[in-house]
């Protein structure tokens, strides 16, 4: 597609910007794969909508006042990107654009104020889990609540889980085959702390040592999603300093934040950081892609047969390009059938903070995929993000159709000590 796009006044963030646009023959390829296209079936509101108008904005043709309200209710899934056949890279326009578009604009007060609660809460453990208890506690006045508010308070699960500290090594059993650092998240702590549990018991079953660094940090990917890219910035330089480089593998069991981490150097390609951020980022690998490039594995002795739906987190799927690695672990598992969801590649609405600001599109979302999972007829369900986790449960039990929804690592644990 030709532009206008001026390259002087916006930097190596516009050269980006425009080579995505150059790449995009407007073919609609994109439109199918896209969530909110089919949620609201709207030109603009698919991804070839969207090109068209960051396209615009670049060249001073449309304010961003006409933009934003599309490009706000993008959940970044990059869908779009597995479903192009003339390799648009959308996320290296989204990403820029969305920062380009924070510098220039003023959010109304109440959603300045609901933003600023999420960005200063959602990274902090400490913080978030009293947040979420407040909420909780808070429920019985719900109809007294700001609207944008609402939306945080109902994802809560009913009782939080309780946790303890994570050990800063965790041995690996017998002879030790690889050493590793894990990154522990920052809502998963407080919301599924047995994923990092059931990890490190995985892994060091399988002879894999697992550091954990303590002064590490948010990944960032919470703040590349909403546009905040200094605050990225800030927190991937932290990280670089923390992790340990004589690992074999830096080790994420998020979906969201190993694709933020891999992210690190793009956001610091001008800075020095950069040749330290690229070392940094080839080590980064999903639990499910590592364990899967082991051998040998130690296979699952469960006796207990399982159906089993395999939920694809958009960024493992989509951002990462992981779709066999997962499965190839849980098809390894005795008795473990496997059930295909129909439109698996289609995203639940769970992105970043989307199910908080955009409630509407990603409940339609998260309600169709519950029910898909449903008509799998599948006894469980299976997946490697968190905030899919979490919105998937709330979809079932908002559909009276409750299932258990485990971390692909913590079935292979459950697996290992016949917990089935």
């Amino acid at each position: 597609m030709q532009h206008h796009i001026p390259l002087d006044e916006l930097g190596p963030a516009g050269v980006s910007m425009a080579q995505v646009v150059e790449t995009c023959v407007h073919c609609g390829f994109c439109l199918p794969a896209c969530p909110t296209y089919n949620v609201l079936r709207e030109e603009m509101d698919s991804p070839r909508g969207r090109i068209v108008l960051m396209k615009s904005v670049l060249e001073g043709n449309a304010s961003l006042e006409q933009a934003l309200p599309y490009i706000d209710r993008c959940l970044g899934c990059l869908g779009c990107v597995t479903a192009c056949p003339s390799g648009v890279s959308y996320g290296e326009l989204l990403i820029p654009f969305r920062e380009y578009a924070e510098q220039r604009r003023r959010r109304p007060i109440i959603n300045r104020f609901s933003r600023r609660l999420v960005e200063t809460t959602l990274p902090n453990p400490g913080l978030f889990e009293l947040a979420a208890r407040v909420g909780k506690a808070a429920r019985p006045l719900r109809e007294l609540m700001p609207e944008n508010l609402l939306p945080m308070v109902d994802l809560l699960p009913a009782s939080l889980p309780t946790s303890k500290p994570l050990p800063l090594v965790y041995p690996a059993k017998g002879t030790r085959r690889a050493r590793v650092a894990l990154l522990t998240g920052c809502v998963q702590q407080v919301l599924e702390p047995e994923i990092n549990w059931a990890t490190l018991r995985v892994l060091a079953r399988n002879g894999v040592e697992v550091v954990i660094p303590p002064g590490q940090r948010c990944c960032g990917a919470l703040a590349i999603h909403i546009g905040q890219g200094e605050t990225a910035r800030r927190q991937a330089i932290h990280n670089l300093q923390q992790f340990p480089p004589d690992v074999d593998a830096i080790l994420t069991n998020a979906a969201g934040c190993g694709s933020g981490m891999h992210e690190y150097p793009r956001l610091l390609e001008d800075s020095p950081w950069v040749e330290l951020a690229s070392t940094f980022s080839a080590k980064v690998k999903d639990v499910s892609q590592f364990l899967d490039e082991m051998e040998p594995f130690e296979t699952p002795a469960s006796n207990t047969s399982l159906s089993l739906a395999y939920l694809d987190a958009c960024h493992l799927l989509h951002a990462q390009g992981i779709a066999y690695a997962p499965r190839r672990l849980l098809q390894r598992i005795p008795n473990l059938t496997l059930l295909p969801i129909p439109e698996g590649e289609m995203c639940c609405g769970s992105a970043g903070i989307y199910n908080l600001e955009q409630p509407e599109v990603a409940g339609a979302l998260g309600e169709r995929k519950a029910l898909h999972i449903i008509e799998t007829g599948a006894q469980a369900v299976a997946c490697g993000n968190v905030g899919c986790m979490v919105q998937i449960r709330a979809h079932l039990g908002h559909l009276n159709h409750p299932l258990p929804v485990w971390h692909t690592i913590q079935v292979l644990d459950l697996a290992y000590h016949s917990g089935l």
